[in-house]
């Protein structure tokens, strides 16, 4: 890997890491945050595909347009059930949970023996939160629910965008789906009667870092280096997004995690990185 591209990685999992936390700082409604963060993020970006790939948007048929919907209302979910996990559960156990993404992904394709050992390893870790979110409250065993939830509809959203991608690029994809995303998160706060406006200036400023450090920045810089290194190795590295939440949530929040939590997040990121390692070589062996 060229050190400009390990940076690049490194840079893009620090940004993404803030997303927890800013999301924590803004104290409001989870699906405000959600609905903003999408919106605030998804129109530069909208507004980008439209000047510079409106050939490539113009390809597009009415099955690429429906797959481009369903991957934004994924999207959307899995950021409304996380985030709302954040108000009932501990970041470390939030993002642990959420970042089992890269298993429910190679679920699609009929994964070797060494992924299923990951898989399991990672269940057990998930089993350890819960079984101590549980002691601590039902509210806390339900965010961590949301949060595997939230996992799940990321893997949809990727899945998706996989059969999508090969007629779009990066920028053109996500100038659809972030958008389609705001606007669904917009409707279900205004069905569910979660204020969009009144929000404080300090509150705005929270949900503008959170549209533009882990979102446009992270995202972004994730996106890029998928372009030099395989997606496996990009999943691997995303395991670091846990740890650095935690360890920001520490000062930050004056969250300290249990040693039981800790315990468990770190099975669970063994197990993703296991399930993570088998992938990148299976497609190694692929190309060779």
């Amino acid at each position: 890997m060229k050190p400009r591209v390990a940076v690049g990685l490194l840079f893009g999992v620090l940004a993404v890491s803030w997303g927890s936390i800013f999301v924590r700082l803004a104290h409001a409604p989870p699906l405000t945050v959600a609905a903003w963060r999408m919106v605030f993020s998804g129109l530069p970006l909208a507004l980008w595909a439209m000047a510079r790939h409106r050939d490539e948007l113009a390809r597009l048929d009415r099955r690429d347009w429906a797959l481009l919907c369903c991957s934004g209302l994924a999207l959307a979910v899995h950021f409304g059930t996380w985030i709302t996990s954040l108000d009932l559960t501990s970041v470390a156990s939030s993002v642990a949970l959420v970042t089992t993404t890269p298993i429910w992904v190679s679920l699609v394709d009929r994964p070797p023996r060494l992924t299923v050992a990951g898989m399991a390893v990672a269940m057990a870790g998930t089993v350890v939160i819960a079984g101590v979110d549980f002691a601590v409250s039902a509210q806390a065993l339900f965010g961590d629910l949301l949060a595997l939830t939230g996992a799940l509809c990321a893997a949809a959203y990727l899945s998706i965008g996989k059969r999508v991608r090969r007629k779009l690029g990066v920028t053109a994809y996500v100038g659809v789906v972030y958008p389609v995303a705001g606007v669904c998160l917009l409707a279900a706060a205004l069905v569910s009667g979660s204020p969009l406006t009144a929000l404080a200036p300090e509150q705005w400023l929270y949900v503008a870092l959170l549209a533009a450090v882990p979102q446009l920045i992270g995202h972004s810089m994730l996106n890029w280096a998928l372009e030099h290194v395989s997606a496996a190795l990009v999943a691997i590295a995303i395991l670091g997004e846990p740890i650095f939440s935690t360890l920001l949530a520490i000062p930050i929040l004056h969250e300290v995690p249990s040693p039981s939590r800790v315990l468990g997040g770190a099975v669970v990121l063994c197990g993703v990185g296991l399930a993570a390692w088998s992938e990148s070589q299976r497609h190694v062996v692929a190309v060779d």
